[in-house]
């Protein structure tokens, strides 16, 4: 397909979400509405929102570039996507979380906590948490976009990462939570049929689903002699158990991102946009399948995209495309019919700007609400433009990540799995023991919350810098005050993920404080939080 008909697709999708972004915008009149939809959205919208926020470019580029070098193994993300990330989310987390965030009047996931555990400094904490390290995430899901739209259009990657960014940030900022979702809903839409056509298209290529698993099972070979040394064993198996490559399998990839997805603090939030556990109940289905189809697509594509790189180029996928991040990019570009092309580039802006549009609004009610209105105990007068001003600063800070990481780390490195894999992981370590907390135990002490949520921060904090070497040896604190990578050297622990240490630690100092302290809150508050709580 030519450039021109390229940019008439990209026009005509522009105006469709810059006609949702300004129907949102009509329609806030409100902080509430801004904040969390006014809490009337159907569950179909509901449900696609949760959906496409989930699925991003980190899933699409990142994730599924990181199945051409992992294989089939990251499958079992898809599973604890859908049973972690829809059944247990929705059914355990979003039915008490969506009535408790009601009694308690909550606008944002660090004021449902602070309100049910009557601190501003749970809120405080938790809303600069969001503030300092989701930029990193939101950072990932702007390279993905604009490094595939430079690939694309063959311009430079500066300039689609600012036009990109420019263009969420416009209604993103005017309309807040309902034109966040309301684009949300056509945006998974155009996702769920372009990944279900890149499906088919590279099973037809390979003769169908049979005879392509067997192809890229008999090409193993080429997988253990670029990745042997790691623990590799073919991209239809699992890596050595305890080898490098297992580790980060299965405690950065699988259980950093399978486990942290229940307590995103742009998930969570929507769980409190519907007015009742009906609209939860009939999300509950639609969220699955567009999980299954998404992730599972993507993962299946990029270990296929091995076979198509071996047969045409004598080389797997990760060296002829250039690096992790651009394995599936180029796999469209190069094996895929070309009017596909200008759907899947739509398929991706969709899931970026998805994901992208919730991060900022997540970012900017944090600095608004949770910081500078609650924490600091600002008037709320000015709630909106307070919010909106606090969304544009974060948008700045998260554009400036995405053009500096790309120059830090070099091709071979999968700067959007990791960064979303990091911000998973923190926020499973600070925020899931409050947040189980919050919502099953109404006896748990506000100390046991603090401590739990300082430790698990903490924890994860330290092992990024001084343990973790994929990303203490970028940071260079450890290098600076220890003269080596990781103070773990070549061990198991410089490749054990964060989450596998920190969790734990949160939970265990949670628990215990929680037995050996006692709550200090009233019997008419437990009841205004758990009321019609089942």
């Amino acid at each position: 397909m030519s450039a021109l008909g390229y940019t008439i697709i990209v026009l005509i999708y522009l105006v469709a979400i810059g006609y949702l972004g300004y129907l949102g915008y009509r329609k806030t009149t409100t902080a509430q509405d801004y904040m969390v939809a006014g809490r009337k959205i159907h569950p179909f919208i509901m449900a696609l929102s949760y959906g496409a926020t989930f699925i991003s470019t980190s899933a699409i580029v990142g994730f599924g570039g990181a199945a051409g070098v992992f294989g089939m193994g990251l499958l079992w993300l898809t599973f604890l996507n859908i049973f972690v990330g829809i059944f247990i989310a929705f059914v355990l987390f979003g039915k008490r979380t969506r009535k408790m965030g009601h009694n308690l009047d909550s606008h944002t996931f660090p004021e449902l906590l602070g309100e049910r555990f009557q601190s501003r400094f749970i809120q405080g904490f938790s809303g600069l948490v969001i503030f300092a390290f989701m930029p990193l995430y939101a950072a990932a899901v702007l390279i993905g976009a604009a490094q595939f739209l430079a690939e694309t259009f063959g311009i430079n990657y500066e300039v689609a990462l600012f036009f990109f960014t420019a263009i969420v940030a416009l209604y993103v900022v005017m309309g807040g939570m309902k034109g966040v979702m309301y684009t949300d809903a056509l945006q998974g839409s155009l996702m769920f049929i372009g990944m279900a056509l890149l499906l088919y298209f590279t099973y037809s290529k390979l003769g169908g689903i049979t005879a392509a698993h067997q192809k890229l099972e008999s090409l193993s070979n080429y997988a253990m002699a670029a990745f042997g040394k790691g623990g590799h064993l073919g991209w239809t198996a699992m890596p050595r158990f305890g080898s490098d490559m297992w580790w980060t399998l299965v405690s950065t990839i699988v259980m950093g991102v399978g486990v942290g997805v229940v307590a995103q603090p742009q998930l969570v939030v929507r769980f409190m946009t519907v007015k009742s556990n009906r609209e939860l109940n009939r999300a509950v289905l639609i969220g699955g399948i567009f999980i299954l189809l998404m992730t599972g697509v993507a993962f299946v594509v990029g270990s296929l995209s091995n076979v198509f790189f071996i047969e045409r180029y004598g080389a797997i996928a990760i060296k002829a495309a250039g690096g992790t991040d651009n394995i599936i990019p180029g796999f469209i570009n190069k094996f895929i019919p070309s009017w596909y092309g200008a759907l899947f580039m739509i398929t991706l802006l969709s899931a970026a700007m998805s994901t992208i549009s919730s991060q900022f609004h997540v970012m900017g009610t944090s600095i608004g609400r949770d910081i500078y209105e609650k924490a600091l105990g600002k008037s709320g007068e000015h709630s909106m433009l307070v919010n909106r001003i606090g969304t544009l600063f974060v948008i700045i800070v998260s554009a400036l990540i995405a053009y500096i990481l790309p120059k830090v780390y070099d091709g071979g490195e999968a700067i959007i799995a990791r960064g979303t894999a990091i911000f998973f992981g923190l926020c499973a370590s600070t925020f899931l023991p409050a947040y189980l907390g919050a919502l099953y135990f109404k006896k748990l002490s506000r100390k046991a919350v603090i401590y739990g949520m300082i430790t698990g921060f903490l924890a994860s904090a330290f092992w990024i810098l001084f343990v973790h070497t994929s990303e203490s040896s970028v940071l260079l604190i450890c290098k600076a005050l220890f003269g080596v990578d990781s103070i773990a050297g070549n061990t198991v622990w410089s490749v054990v993920d964060p989450i596998v240490v920190s969790l734990p630690l949160s939970i265990l100092i949670t628990t215990v404080t929680g037995l050996l302290t006692v709550h200090e809150f009233d019997d008419q508050h437990i009841k205004r939080c758990f009321e019609g709580v089942n």
